[in-house]
Order: structure tokens, then C-alpha cells, then sequence
């Protein structure tokens, strides 16, 4: 069995971090750090270690947050150009895990002076990643850290370049929802084109996800993105945009679907086969026939509705193909879905649905029996 990943925060770790910021001040009370980061270290979870860290850096130092800061910095690790898997707590310094925690002593103790703790940030990041700390800053200093990461976007650092992009996400999984950019995500925009043609797939990445957490309250400002830096993009900026496009993709939204050649279809013909009755845990065969009535690329998705507990029906679209369609081809698709148990999703008994769409219009739909 795997080792639990919170077990990445363990004794060995914390003892090196104490070595490191007695090795660099004199104000650190080892002894303070240790007994504070240890207590009951077993019974909690990752997030809750890292934060019991981070205070016990607090107890350990001086209460002038300066102090703390100049000593995280000061033992870190001197390189900046490892990957991941390279950093940890090494003899030369921190990198890795073990910064989440010295980056939580800034966000929480440093928003009454943002920029040279900002700075401290851009430090932490090169040695791990400080995406979470520097949210609140955009909360609380939106221009400031706007303006700061604009500066990062064009660091030859690759890590500062991503925290520009990926601390700035609207809604980045487990990090405070930064609610003035959900509104208004135009102060994003001048960020995320100056990194959309970075060298690093690690940033465009971050860039792509920005937009897809954009599209999620303002689709159609994405969709005007994607046909926009569609224009003459080159193989990487293509990958990006689909890859920011994927919920609009899925959601069958016009003008994302536009922007990569999938207009309205044009179809006849149109034909759905499956079971009327089909039992969880067996396979769903799933057949469907269309005349295309012109030369046009077809993106063809199937969607179950399943039942909820409320009764109602709830859409989930499942990628199938993509067709570049002749005038009067007759197009015959047959696939079989795996109606399986998942963890993420209880099954009911009862009337469900079964669709297909094509260029994120629904031309077909049969309704089906799920038995348990």
C-alpha cells in the first residue's frame, strides 16, 4: 500500500527545516519549532500539518515578521532551476513541501506590507510554489499585485512566470476564490497574453487553466480569446486554447466550437440506438447514424443524463470523436460505454437519458431504464 501523501510532512522533514533556520539566525528557538510542528503530527491530515508548521515557524522566531522572512529566505536552497522531483530538504538548503508552510507565514502575517513580502514569495516560489500564499495579496492589493505580476510574467525564471499566471487563477482548486476576478476578469487578460506563447508547457499550461477557470463565469469573453489568439497560432498556442476551451467544449458553447471549426451542423438522417434497459455494472452499446448534408468537421460527444436523488436529470458529457465529413457521407459510429460504479457519482433506479451531440448542438436523444 502507498504511503499516505500528508506523511510528506514528517519528522525527518521538520527536523531538517529547524537545522536550516539555526544554521541561519540566532533568534530561532529550535527547541520552540520542534515541539510545536511535532504535536500530534499523526492524527492530522496534510493542509492541517502544513499549517501547524507555519506556526510553529511563528512561536520559533522573534513576532517581527522581518525576521522570520529574512531567515526562510536565507535557507532556502540556492538553486532555482530544480524540478520537483529534485527538491526536498537537502544539506544545501529548503526546496520542496517544506516551503508551503514558510509561504503560509507570509500570507498570513505580511498583508500589512505587501511588497517586500511579495518579493519574499517570488523567492519561495523558484523553490517550490507559492500559487496559494500570494492569493490574498491579490485579494487585498489587487493593483500592487497585478503590477508585481506582470513583472514576474516576464521573469527568466520559469517557476516566477508560472506563479504570475497560476496564483492569479479565479478559482484555483483549494485556494481562496478570488471573487473580483470572477466578476471582472479583465485585469487578467493583459497578463495571460504576455505568457501565451511562453516556452514552457508548465506556464502555457497555468495559462490554459486561468481561462478555463474564466469561462466558467464569462464564457463568451473566452470564446472571443480563443478565436482571437487562434489567428496564425503556432502548434503549442493551439494545444493551449483547446485545452482552456475544454469545459466550453464540453458544454457545447457556440462560439468556443466557432473558433475551432465546429459551426452548426448540418445533418440528416439522424438515428440513436441503445438498450432500453440497462443494468449497472454491464455495457451500454451506443449506435448512432447521420447523413451529413455537406463537407464540414463533425465533433461528436454522447451525454447520459443520470438520475439524481432529487429526481431530476443531470447531463454528463463524454468525448466520442471527431469527423471530417463529405457532402452525402453517411456517418456510423458504434462505441460501448462501461456503466460502471464510480466513487464519484451515486446510481439510481429508474428513467434516464441518453444523447448525442454534434458540434455541441443535441441531435439525438433516446431514453433508457437504469435497473440495480
Amino acid at each position: 500500500m502507498a504511503e499516505p501523501f500528508k506523511n510528506i510532512y514528517n519528522p525527518t522533514l521538520i527536523e531538517g527545516m529547524a537545522g536550516h533556520f539555526a544554521r541561519v539566525s540566532s533568534e530561532f528557538d529550535r527547541a520552540v519549532f520542534l515541539k510545536t510542528a511535532l504535536a500530534g503530527l499523526d492524527d492530522l491530515e496534510m493542509l492541517a500539518r502544513a499549517e501547524q508548521i507555519s506556526h510553529a515557524i511563528d512561536a520559533a522566531f522573534p513576532p517581527d515578521l522581518a525576521t522570520k522572512r529574512a531567515a526562510m529566505v536565507a535557507a532556502m536552497d540556492p538553486r532555482t532551476d530544480m524540478e520537483l522531483s529534485e527538491m526536498g530538504v537537502r544539506d544545501t538548503g529548503i526546496s520542496g513541501w517544506a516551503g508551503e508552510p514558510m509561504a503560509r507565514v507570509i500570507a498570513r502575517n505580511g498583508l500589512d506590507d505587501p511588497e517586500p513580502n511579495l518579493e519574499a514569495l517570488r523567492e519561495m516560489t523558484m523553490r517550490f510554489s507559492s500559487e496559494f500564499a500570494v492569493r490574498p495579496f491579490f485579494r487585498d492589493h489587487p493593483e500592487l499585485t497585478m503590477k508585481t505580476a506582470l513583472r514576474w510574467a516576464k521573469d527568466e525564471n520559469v517557476h516566477v512566470r508560472r506563479l504570475a499566471s497560476e496564483g492569479s487563477r479565479p478559482l484555483l482548486p483549494w485556494g481562496i476564490k478570488l471573487q473580483a476576478f470572477v466578476k471582472d476578469p479583465s485585469p487578467l487578460i493583459p497578463l495571460l497574453t504576455g505568457l501565451r506563447d511562453d516556452p514552457e508547457e508548465y506556464v502555457r499550461r497555468s495559462v490554459a487553466n486561468n481561462l478555463n477557470d474564466i469561462a466558467k463565469h464569462q464564457p463568451d469573453l473566452v470564446a472571443e480569446i480563443a478565436k482571437d489568439w487562434l489567428k496564425d497560432a503556432s502548434k503549442d498556442r493551439q494545444r493551449l486554447v483547446k485545452h482552456a476551451c475544454r469545459t466550453l467544449i464540453k458544454q457545447g458553447h457556440p462560439g468556443a466550437l466557432e473558433a475551432f471549426g465546429f459551426p452548426p451542423p448540418q445533418l440528416g438522417d439522424v438515428s440513436l440506438n441503445a438498450p432500453e434497459v440497462v443494468k449497472l455494472g454491464d455495457q451500454m452499446p451506443i449506435a448512432f447514424r447521420a447523413t451529413s448534408k455537406t463537407d464540414q468537421k463533425l465533433l461528436v460527444d454522447y451525454v447520459l443524463h443520470f438520475m439524481r436523488a432529487n429526481g431530476k436529470l443531470s447531463p454528463k458529457v463524454f468525448k466520442w470523436t471527431e469527423i471530417a465529413a463529405t457532402a452525402g457521407q453517411v456517418v456510423e459510429l458504434a462505441k460501448t460505454h462501461p456503466y460502471k460504479v464510480v466513487t464519484t457519482r451515486k446510481d439510481y433506479a429508474g428513467a434516464q437519458k441518453l444523447g448525442v451531440q454534434v458540434n455541441g448542438q443535441t441531435v439525438a436523444e433516446v431514453p433508457f431504464e437504469l435497473t440495480l
